[in-house]
């Protein structure tokens, strides 16, 4: 990194994150990080932060895993500030309730977890979201092996039809699944 810079650039005709956007998002969090409100970014704000593409950009992959970090801190940061003021058994209390609040859909059949597609729009595969679905089960059950950055990082093929599941309630359930896994962590 040259010039002050927080990542690597791309190089050449590839895109990359815009550089200002970036730059001026992580002196923000950093700011409030160190020195607050408590509440001024969450992490959820740094886990939907959007950033232009632009020629000669900062690496994405370089960039993404910073943000994964810098979630992980904030959530952190969360988990202690609760436990300080309201206690661990609370904290568990909570977090047994968020993760409640998944096992509704978790425990319906394959193929019918969620909304299929409208007409011939195509989706997620239904069999390969069913597939997640099944690790997390086994990790609230059974304590199997589970990261938020592997849900976080799920792919799934596309699909239409029955075979598919409609892709915006997919993502809302995994983005809840991720903070429950976030706050296990």
């Amino acid at each position: 990194m040259s010039g002050g810079a927080m990542f690597r650039r791309v190089s050449g005709m590839r895109t990359g994150y815009h550089p200002e956007e970036v730059d001026d998002f992580f002196t923000h969090a950093r700011t409030v990080y160190e020195q607050g409100p408590a509440g001024a970014l969450s992490s959820r704000d740094v886990r939907t932060v959007a950033f232009d593409l632009v020629r000669n950009g900062y690496s994405t992959t370089a960039v993404d895993a910073a943000l994964d970090r810098l979630e992980a801190a904030f959530v952190a940061r969360s988990r202690a500030d609760f436990i300080a003021e309201r206690g661990r058994q609370a904290w568990m209390e909570t977090l047994a309730e968020q993760a409640r609040s998944l096992y509704g859909r978790l425990t319906r059949p394959d193929g019918e977890r969620f909304a299929h597609p409208k007409g011939r729009l195509a989706g997620y595969d239904a069999a390969e979201v069913d597939a997640l679905c099944g690790r997390l089960v086994a990790y609230f059950d059974s304590n199997a092996p589970l990261t938020a950055q592997e849900v976080r990082s799920a792919v799934f093929a596309r699909r239409k039809g029955a075979k598919a599941y409609a892709e915006a309630p997919v993502d809302a359930f995994l983005e809840r699944a991720v903070d429950v896994l976030l706050a296990a962590e």
